[in-house]
């Protein structure tokens, strides 16, 4: 019988600030709507792809919950079996949680939402209003409007004239946006939570311009009945220098008790084996991809302070950060510390920036598969007798899969094979075929068919060019894996923005309640 670890345990924990991992295995769309603050969802069905990235350590303490569905003693099996040593369920799961006066955060991303409403609280951050924000427009006073979102999120909707510029970089570029001190900056982001750290990253950096966050970003755009924008690529100019933005980043860093660290200093830590310990770079993608340093993982700036409990799942754990300019890894950091991060920017020369392309996550050795190329699948598919199983997300499912394919969660498995009619062989695949080959002992064990896995997964297919469908048929029961953000895309319902408002404004109070957060600002 698994051990038990009690809430009461994890809060002194948690104020100890002794490292620690809990961990709610249900889908995301069950764990946005109720889990304690520092939880990390993890998906059991994607367990072997995340958890080396995200729980470097194999001893760390680690608890694991659901809600009743019986995934959390699995999930305490998995774990064991990929080598963690100190795994626990949490004493009546989620509803033991509360029933002991744990406090319940809905959405996704909650301390960094519930961070940036503290900033907001105890800084009083500057805001506009979207009739404001309209209005300077409308009069054609000098004003730029900042996007410190994803470009892709950008691209989906925009506040009009609106110019891309990731949170990651604000500092960086900002006065290259402006013609002078008198420009009034508007930062906006769909809601809140990235405006607020935004405008605040640069009042902190103590550029000379006004500064404010738009409102509610997006979101109140929407409300006040003001029109969008869409596929807009009006994006950010380089910026051209930045000793000033180098010596404001590096005196914030300072003043929030960052640590700076040379290259051996690294080195030591990457070897002991006493701490949970990420190296991210901060930089964009693309640089990343064009030169980054060996075991880095991509973490824009922004974005890391936005998704920390998805990059970082270890509470207590350590963060290293490196860019190769100076500004936005200090940048990023003294925001993290005052999250209750213990941070250190790695000062890197660049010549040793010479990994190249995308990051690559640490997983577990994969179960010994047959595979079967795009060219045999494609035979088979024109005959009877093969049962084709895709286990890559539903939204891609749905944006293109091979035609034919049976989409399903990896936890339905075995309903699924029991309501099928049992085929000659099945055929297992995914976007890469990365998880579909953790998938193959699983399937094996439920019927006498064999099982294969499509060689390069779903994206080999398309790399030939084979036919594709689109749409939600062929999915065998109703996708829980992706909760449906109340900020993202323009057919939100408006009572469903109305709502997220209103919750993030009532975060503050949700944090004084729980007591464990550990926030503080400069």
């Amino acid at each position: 019988m698994s051990e038990l670890r009690h809430y009461a345990q994890l809060r002194a924990s948690l104020l100890n600030k002794e490292e620690l991992a809990l961990i709610d295995v249900r889908e995301e769309a069950a764990f946005a709507s109720g889990h304690p603050l520092f939880a990390a969802n993890f998906p059991l069905g994607k367990l072997e792809l995340e958890v080396f990235a995200r729980i470097p350590r194999r001893s760390t303490p680690i608890t694991v919950y659901d809600n009743g569905e019986g995934l959390a003693s699995l999930a305490v099996d998995k774990l064991k079996q990929l080598g963690y040593r100190d795994v626990a369920l949490l004493a009546g799961g989620l509803k033991g949680w509360q029933e002991a006066g744990g406090e319940l955060f809905i959405d996704v991303n909650a301390p960094s939402k519930a961070f940036g409403e503290f900033v907001e609280a105890k800084r009083h951050t500057p805001s506009l209003s979207a009739q404001e924000v309209h209005r300077l427009k409308q009069q054609g006073a000098g004003l730029v409007i900042l996007d410190v979102r994803r470009f892709d999120e950008y691209q989906t909707m925009n506040i009009p004239g609106g110019i891309s510029l990731p949170g990651g970089d604000l500092v960086l570029k900002a006065s290259a946006q402006v013609s002078g001190p008198q420009t009034q900056i508007v930062v906006n982001c769909a809601g809140r939570t990235r405006s607020i750290i935004g405008a605040q990253s640069l009042i902190n950096a103590g550029i000379a311009n006004p500064v404010a966050a738009l409102r509610n970003g997006t979101i109140g755009w929407t409300l006040a009945g003001l029109e969008l924008e869409q596929g807009s690529d009006a994006q950010a100019q380089e910026s051209a220098g930045e000793e000033a933005e180098r010596i404001a980043a590096w005196e914030l860093a300072t003043s929030a008790g960052v640590s700076f660290i040379v290259w051996s200093d690294w080195q030591s830590w990457r070897q002991t084996h006493d701490r949970n310990t990420w190296l991210f770079d901060v930089r964009s993608p693309e640089e990343f991809r064009a030169g980054h340093i060996a075991g880095a993982r991509s973490a824009p700036g922004g974005q890391l302070v936005q998704e920390t409990d998805h990059f970082a799942a270890v509470r207590g754990g350590r963060i290293v950060v490196v860019d190769d300019d100076g500004v936005r890894a200090p940048m990023a950091a003294s925001w993290l510390a005052q999250m209750g991060w213990e941070v250190a920017v790695l000062e890197a020369p660049r010549e040793l920036f010479t990994e190249r392309g995308d990051w690559q996550a640490p997983l577990p050795a994969a179960p010994a598969v047959e595979e079967i190329s795009a060219e045999t699948l494609a035979g088979w598919l024109g005959q009877s007798g093969t049962t084709l199983l895709d286990f890559t997300t539903s939204a891609s499912f749905r944006a293109r899969h091979i035609a034919g394919a049976k989409w399903l969660g990896r936890t339905a498995l075995k309903t699924a094979v029991a309501n099928l009619p049992e085929p000659e062989r099945w055929v297992v695949t995914c976007g890469s075929s990365a998880l579909a080959r953790f998938v193959v002992p699983e399937l094996q064990a439920l019927s006498n068919r064999p099982v294969y896995v499509l060689k390069g997964g779903t994206l080999a297919w398309i790399a030939e060019n084979r036919p594709l469908a689109q749409g939600a048929e062929g999915e065998l029961h109703l996708p829980e894996d992706r909760y449906r953000r109340p900020y993202e895309g323009t057919n939100v319902p408006r009572q469903a923005m109305e709502d997220y408002l209103q919750w993030e404004y009532g975060l503050v109070a949700q944090l004084e309640r729980d007591g464990t957060h550990g926030f503080w600002v400069i």
